[in-house]
């Protein structure tokens, strides 16, 4: 079948000017005057790596391993690819203890502007003491450092399993690009860490009937999870008709998660609660990761329709919610236990009617 790429977007490439003013935001802060003729001579090279487009301006040849041995592939890519790779013996090593990837999904943190810590924090902090006391290694991925620590960041997907699956590389190879100045993604160190794991829970609030957008940027970076295309010089890279091809023939499919179990803990104050815990269930089961719990988890209020400025009281007071929570660890620990040993029973059919 002939594959057909649409284009017409436009343009979005910057002029020197525009460029150098972006940039020079940076070093807004009167400090940096006193290093003015390093900061152009700085600007002078980034100019150059941005229109010359830099991606990856260090690679390797790919090596035996690859359907292309030749080709050319971003160090920083490889070194990813070698720490999930190894987090993938670990996992599956049977003398290891187990281990559980706690996500504390909330934005707020008391170190910066809120000045209050999340309650989602201190609900994270109840099922880590659940889960240590089992015995099992806590990965804490506490996502409101996104907001509170310097150069903390989750760059956005740019869907292009949307264009093709095999184009979706895992893991991600759309970052760092050095030309665009998109680097220091944290997803780099994330991978590995959701490769380790044997269990995942997941303590989030409801933001605006949604996922908090910390939350949700993580969410969308592990598309590649799901399917992805460990090998990217099947596709040369980017190259879009090479990648629509080679899904045409018959994609496989990668489940790179699949077989960990889950457990989800959603609050809100007023709505959303259920809503959310629905649509990470289904979002964790749709990469075949298998629920701890019944629905997946649970969802409640903390507060309902109470001021924001008492809601801490309103959950000391919650001895219900903060026991339920220590249970759904405990459940999560259980599934661990039962799924290394094979005894966890799995649902799904062996073979799919409808593979995506």
């Amino acid at each position: 079948m002939a594959v057909e790429v649409r284009k017409g977007q436009g343009d979005v490439k910057l002029t020197r000017e525009e460029f150098e003013h972006r940039l020079r935001e940076r070093f807004n802060d009167p400090e940096f005057q006193n290093v003015g003729n390093q900061i152009a001579d700085v600007v002078d090279v980034a100019w150059k790596t941005y229109d010359e487009y830099h991606k990856s301006p260090r690679k390797r040849k790919a090596g035996a391993e690859f359907a292309d041995p030749e080709f050319e592939l971003p160090i920083e890519w490889l070194e990813t690819r070698a720490r999930i790779q190894q987090a993938e013996r670990e996992q599956k090593d049977a003398s290891r203890p187990g281990r559980v990837l706690l996500v504390c999904g909330a934005a707020r943190h008391d170190q910066t502007c809120p000045g209050e810590m999340s309650k989602t924090f201190r609900l994270a902090s109840q099922a880590r003491d659940e889960i240590e006391r089992a015995g099992l290694q806590c990965d804490v991925v506490d996502l409101s450092l996104l907001t509170a620590q310097y150069g903390r960041q989750i760059l956005p997907c740019k869907a292009c399993v949307s264009t093709a699956m095999p184009l979706c590389h895992w893991p991600c190879s759309c970052y760092p690009n050095h030309a665009l100045g998109q680097v220091d993604d944290w997803m780099n160190e994330l991978y590995p860490r959701w490769v380790a794991a044997h269990g995942v829970m997941i303590i989030t609030p409801v933001y605006w009937y949604q996922a908090p957008s910390v939350l949700k940027l993580m969410m969308d970076r592990l598309v590649c999870a799901d399917g992805g295309n460990p090998d990217q010089t099947t596709t040369h890279g980017k190259q879009v008709e090479e990648a629509k091809a080679l899904e045409l023939t018959g994609w496989s499919y990668p489940r790179h998660l699949a077989g960990r179990v889950f457990a989800v803990v959603v609050h809100g104050d007023t709505v959303g609660a259920e809503t959310l815990r629905r649509l990470l269930s289904d979002w964790l089961t749709d990469m075949r990761l298998m629920p701890a719990m019944r629905q997946g988890g649970i969802d409640r209020y903390i507060g309902y329709y109470e001021p924001y400025a008492t809601s801490h009281d309103a959950l000391d007071k919650d001895a219900d919610l903060q026991q339920e929570v220590r249970s759904a660890a405990k459940l999560l620990v259980e599934a661990v236990a039962l799924s290394r040993t094979g005894r966890f029973p799995n649902l799904e059919a062996e073979t799919e009617p409808r593979p995506k």
